[in-house]
C-alpha cells in the first residue's frame, strides 16, 4: 500500500465527527425549543412596545422573569426566521411554555386580553368608575373633566351621559382607558344613526339626539324587554300632545348626589333642568346608557294610545288610557287597595 493511501485510511474515521457534533448540537437545539421555560415566579407577562427590536423582547422577556440566556432566545427568533413578524402587545406565559410556544404566541398575536363591561341604565359617572377599577388600563382619562373627554372624543361640546354604548369591551393589557371609551362612543353613534334612519315617519322626535334622550329615559323606566316598546309609546303619546313626560327617574338624575334613594313629594315639586313634572318635554341631555332595545323603542314604540303606566312590582307595567284607569292601578298595586 502507499503513503497516500494509508494517509486516507488515517483520516477517514475523522470525517464523521463533525457530522456527530452537528446531530449532537441540531438534537440539543430541538430538545431546548420544546422544554418548558424556567420561570421566577408562576406567569410572567411582557407588553411589547411598536418597534422593539428581537434583541430587545429576548432580553425583556428575561428581565420580566424568563430564566434563560437572552443570547440563546434571541437566536432563536432570529434562527427560525419569524424575528420580524413578532406583533407588539401583552402577552403572558406560565410554567409549561417553550422557547416554540412563546415564539408562536408572539408572532401569532395571542395577547393576554382584559375586559371592561359598561351596563344600560349607567350613568357616565358610573361608567368611569368602572374604567378606574378596569385592570391593566391606563388611567389616561382618570382627571379629566367631562368636557375635556368629550373634546378629545372629537366632539367638544356634546354632553358625555349617554353617549358610550353599554357592552363588553375587550382590550389589549397597557392601552389607555381613552382607547376603550372611543370605541364605546363610536358604537353608540353608529347604533343610533342606524335607529334614527329606521324611525318612524309621524314621531314628534325632532333628531337623533332627541331619540337618544328618550331612549335613556325608557332604559330607566323598565327593565322588562316586553315593555319598553309600550312604555316608549306613553312618553311618546305625551309629547304628541304637550302633556308633562312626569318620569321620576329624570327627577333622580337632576337631584344629582342629593338623592338618598327616597323620592319624596318636595323632589318632585323642585325644579331642575331635568324635573320632568315641572317642566314639559324632554330634558337636555339623556339620563342614562340606553341598550340597542330602547333606541329602538324610543324611535319606533309600539303602537297604543295609553298615556299612564303603573309598576306591578314584579317589573312589569300595567298602562292605562285615561286618568281614572290609571289611578285603579296605582291603588291596585302600589296602594294595595
Amino acid at each position: 500500500m502507499s503513503s497516500r493511501s494509508r494517509g486516507l485510511g488515517l483520516w477517514l474515521p475523522l470525517l464523521g465527527l463533525p457530522v456527530a457534533l452537528a446531530l449532537v448540537f441540531a438534537a440539543a437545539v430541538h430538545w431546548w425549543l420544546d422544554r418548558p421555560l424556567p420561570l421566577a415566579g408562576g406567569a410572567v407577562e411582557l407588553s411589547i412596545e411598536v418597534g422593539a427590536t428581537p434583541r430587545d423582547i429576548a432580553q425583556a422577556w428575561v428581565d420580566a422573569g424568563v430564566q434563560t440566556s437572552p443570547r440563546l432566545l434571541y437566536e432563536w427568533f432570529r434562527w427560525s426566521g419569524q424575528a420580524r413578524r413578532i406583533r407588539a402587545g401583552s402577552y403572558e406565559i406560565d410554567a409549561g411554555t417553550s422557547p416554540r410556544q412563546l415564539l408562536d404566541k408572539m408572532v401569532q398575536g395571542l395577547e393576554t386580553l382584559e375586559q371592561v363591561r359598561f351596563i344600560e341604565g349607567w350613568t357616565l359617572r358610573q361608567l368611569r368608575a368602572a374604567l378606574a377599577r378596569a385592570p391593566h388600563l391606563k388611567p389616561v382619562t382618570a382627571d379629566w373633566t367631562e368636557a375635556q373627554l368629550m373634546a378629545a372624543l372629537g366632539v367638544p361640546g356634546q354632553p358625555g351621559e349617554g353617549r358610550f354604548f353599554p357592552d363588553t369591551y375587550v382590550y389589549s393589557r397597557k392601552v389607555s382607558d381613552l382607547t376603550v371609551l372611543k370605541r364605546a362612543h363610536r358604537a353608540m353613534q353608529q347604533r343610533l344613526d342606524t335607529a334614527w334612519a329606521e324611525r318612524a315617519a309621524d314621531t314628534p322626535l325632532r333628531s337623533a339626539d332627541e331619540a337618544l334622550i328618550l331612549a335613556s329615559i325608557v332604559e330607566k323606566e323598565t327593565g322588562l324587554e316586553a315593555d319598553r316598546g309600550k312604555v316608549a309609546s306613553v312618553f311618546v303619546n305625551r309629547l304628541r300632545i304637550g302633556m308633562p313626560l312626569q318620569t321620576d327617574p329624570t327627577v333622580i338624575y337632576g337631584l344629582g348626589e342629593a338623592f338618598d334613594g327616597n323620592l319624596r313629594r318636595r323632589d318632585l315639586q323642585t325644579d331642575t333642568p331635568y324635573n320632568t313634572y315641572t317642566r314639559g318635554g324632554l330634558p337636555p341631555t339623556p339620563i342614562a346608557l340606553p341598550g340597542l332595545a330602547s333606541l329602538r323603542a324610543a324611535v319606533r314604540p309600539e303602537a297604543g294610545r295609553a298615556l299612564y303606566f303603573v309598576a306591578r312590582g314584579d317589573g312589569s307595567s300595567v298602562f292605562s288610557n285615561n286618568l281614572a284607569d290609571h289611578n285603579r292601578a296605582v291603588n291596585q298595586y302600589q296602594r294595595g287597595r
